[in-house]
């Protein structure tokens, strides 16, 4: 457990000490999903636990965020329920005014969490240029995880959560359930006809339509509890008042997809 500095807060030192005895191990490719708010007061806030994470990954390290901006899509839940209730003419007019994605300067979605805002914004950041499902990275893998990321392949293996999977990655769940657990998307993508559809989305030159698999996570809570049943490389712990998980990447795929493929037989 942390120790704690003034007011009940989570010292950084403390955050580089736990992080460490959870498993983040200097070189590592790390994706953080996170909830500050479940961590506990942190002086400094995300800019502190980001650089704690940087400290524990070492200079050989890398640290990724999911940076997504569903916002953007006019086909996304998020955008659906934004427009809810509106004329034909107010969509227009909503759409019109939807501003274009810029890799460098878009902000993720509120519902990234503040901490991935915190990784996007750092100052030595790489970002992918998908305009619905961007990732940001910090540190020598970066751009072999960023550079490469088709519009049709929003969390499939030729995106940056490939790369992730690829490269060996740990998850780092800290204060997050296992039914976000972004990855669980490679193993959807992986089943026998996999459903296409039409996304759209304002893009750097103004809007664009594409097709790619059909995304969905409602099923991710009970495939979460199976996987975490039969996993041997998960460790857990509790830092500061957040429950916590690492998850080996490909571990945690490739178990997923076992269970889908035997549920689904």
């Amino acid at each position: 457990m942390l120790t704690e500095s003034r007011a009940g807060s989570v010292a950084a030192a403390s955050l580089v000490r736990d992080f460490t005895e959870l498993g983040v191990r200097p070189g590592t490719v790390l994706h953080v999903q996170a909830s500050l708010r479940a961590l506990g007061p942190v002086p400094g806030g995300a800019a502190t636990v980001v650089e704690a994470l940087l400290e524990a990954l070492g200079e050989r390290g890398t640290l990724v965020a999911y940076t997504a901006t569903p916002e953007n899509s006019a086909t996304s839940r998020i955008h659906r329920a934004a427009t809810a209730g509106l004329s034909p003419a107010e969509v227009d007019d909503y759409h019109a005014r939807m501003p274009r994605f810029d890799p460098a300067a878009t902000p993720c979605s509120p519902t990234m969490g503040v901490l991935s805002e915190a990784i996007r914004t750092h100052p030595d950041a790489l970002r992918s240029r998908h305009p619905q499902t961007s990732w940001a990275a910090v540190g020598p893998q970066a751009r072999t995880i960023t550079e490469h990321h088709p519009l049709t392949s929003h969390l499939g293996p030729e995106s940056p959560l490939g790369r992730l999977y690829d490269l060996d990655a740990r998850v780092l769940m800290l204060g997050v359930p296992m039914d976000r657990f972004t990855a669980f998307h490679l193993a959807d993508q992986r089943m026998p006809d996999v459903p296409q559809r039409e996304y759209r989305c304002v893009g750097t030159d103004g809007w664009i339509t594409f097709k790619a698999p059909d995304l969905d996570d409602l099923h991710f809570g009970g495939l979460g509890a199976e996987v975490l049943a039969s996993a041997d490389g998960v460790t857990t712990a509790h830092i500061g008042t957040a429950e916590c998980r690492l998850v080996p990447v490909r571990e945690a795929v490739d178990l997923a997809e076992r269970i889908l493929r035997r549920t689904r037989a």
